[in-house]
């Protein structure tokens, strides 16, 4: 017998702030209004998972997230059995959860997981809107509140990390990107109390290493990186050292575009 599912526990009681930079809320809308499933492109830390967040704030929906990893099995999606001084007793994995209460679930980084865990998501990504679980015999239908999202970066994947056609074509897709330098700088602000000026050099800096994406560096800084650096000034930290730190150690080992990005840092704080 499954427990009573406590749906507040999901839902996100304040406002996760957003910075649209085009029609992507009215286009999520649209896709919820007709609960059609939706695929999130782009690079990392560009704002995809706080935009699920904002539109399940918005929408008013509990909101059930995954962070895919290689590791993850059907199961740990769907549920499995679990021995307990009572017995045995079935639990629910996240993505069963969400189906059984009318959430969105979000499968953040899904090339990440194997392509045959991820086969587990079709039944429910069509008409039949139906998950099986095979180990209890037992199908659910979806809620009709229901709606699955994934995420991934399409820049950082390679021919073994990729999502399946016959996956892909079960979504609608929205790109995402890094914002314009001006509304980046003003997330920066906003996200930490920066002022807009000091705001304004960590996008720039961001901008030099993004150009060096595919020559030396796999991804380049993502807004989220800034706003660590941001905090760290924040907090009395030295802004060429915040920088090295949350901006430039993260994101590469090579000494010759450690060094090209250091010597930016520099002469824009100079």
């Amino acid at each position: 017998m499954n427990e009573a599912i406590d749906v507040d526990q999901y839902r996100i009681s304040k406002e996760p702030f957003y910075q649209p930079q085009g029609k992507e809320v009215v286009l999520f809308e649209a896709a919820y209004a007709s609960r059609m499933p939706v695929m999130l492109k782009g690079p990392t830390g560009c704002g995809k998972s706080r935009f699920v967040e904002h539109m399940a704030w918005k929408l008013e929906k509990p909101l059930v997230t995954v962070a895919c990893n290689e590791d993850m099995t059907a199961s740990d999606l769907v549920g499995r059995f679990l021995l307990d001084a009572r017995g045995t007793r079935w639990q629910d994995g996240p993505l069963t959860l969400a189906a059984r209460m009318g959430a969105i679930c979000y499968l953040d980084e899904i090339v990440e997981a194997r392509q045959d865990t991820t086969v587990v998501i079709h039944p429910l990504t069509d008409y039949r809107r139906t998950l099986p679980l095979d180990k209890k015999g037992e199908l659910i239908e979806a809620h009709p509140d229901f709606q699955l999202v994934i995420s991934y970066n399409p820049g950082y994947q390679s021919l073994m990390k990729d999502l399946k056609q016959s996956t892909k074509q079960r979504f609608s897709a929205m790109e995402f990107d890094y914002a314009a330098a001006e509304v980046e700088a003003g997330i920066v602000a906003r996200e930490t109390g920066a002022d807009a000026d000091l705001a304004r050099k960590l996008v720039k800096i961001a901008q030099v290493a993004r150009n060096l994406k595919g020559h030396g560096l796999d991804e380049g800084i993502s807004t989220r990186l800034l706003v660590y650096a941001a905090i760290l000034i924040r907090d009395g930290i030295e802004p060429n050292d915040a920088c090295r730190m949350a901006l430039v150690r993260p994101i590469t080992d090579d000494a010759d575009i450690r060094d090209t990005l250091d010597h930016a840092i520099d002469s824009i704080f100079a």
